[in-house]
């Protein structure tokens, strides 16, 4: 398991640059933003937990299309399911190694970004995405396991996790406002996903396998 998360990351790190594009477009759409809606820095420190939120899920999904698609076009996922490591091993060790390379990276520049929207309560941004990124990758996968079969399955990937993460958004932006509530929903929300997702993962694979 520990190799299969050590390889999807050096995957990540050179196969295109996911996670270099999710750090360049949360950082473009974060940039925008105050272009967009002008220099009053109250009204941008107040929308900042939200924006910064659904900026930082739509980056992590722009990597969630490979997650499985690639192994399973070139014949390495039938190799991998052959293996003694169970499916839900292998959903566990591509979660972990999304997040890694894309949810840790996103939380890790999210202060420097806070700072253009004037944001107060930089600590508790940070901790709102260190919290539920882990869900966005989690239940993401999910939807990487449905749509691994599928030619342009990355058009219909976010149809199906967006809605799933609605939750995240909600409890994590109010977090990210220094709401007392928020930071424990989310973190049970993103707790229950992390758990849950492998299996379902798991599932949607052998699904597309046919096993």
């Amino acid at each position: 398991m520990s190799a299969l998360l050590l390889r999807d990351i050096r995957l990540a790190a050179r196969a295109g640059g996911s996670a270099m594009l999710a750090l360049a477009f949360f950082a473009s759409v974060a940039t925008l933003v105050p272009l967009g809606v002008g220099p009053d820095l109250a009204l941008l420190a107040r929308i900042a937990g939200g924006v910064l939120w659904i900026a930082a899920v739509l980056a992590a999904l722009l990597a969630l299309d490979r997650l499985f698609q690639a192994d399973f076009e070139d014949g390495s996922l039938d190799v991998i399911a052959l293996s003694p490591l169970s499916l839900e091993s292998v959903a566990a060790a591509k979660i972990a190694a999304h997040w890694l390379t894309t949810g840790l990276p996103l939380t890790l520049l999210s202060p420097l970004l806070a700072v253009l929207f004037g944001v107060k309560t930089i600590g508790a941004l940070f901790v709102s995405l260190l919290v539920g990124t882990p869900a966005v990758s989690a239940i993401g996968a999910v939807g990487a396991g449905l749509t691994m079969s599928i030619r342009r399955g990355g058009l219909i990937l976010p149809l199906i996790v967006l809605p799933l993460l609605a939750p995240a958004v909600i409890f994590g932006a109010g977090a990210a406002a220094g709401s007392a509530g928020a930071l424990p929903l989310l973190g049970a929300f993103s707790f229950a996903a992390c758990v849950l997702s492998p299996f379902a993962t798991a599932a949607a694979v052998r699904l597309n396998l046919g096993s």
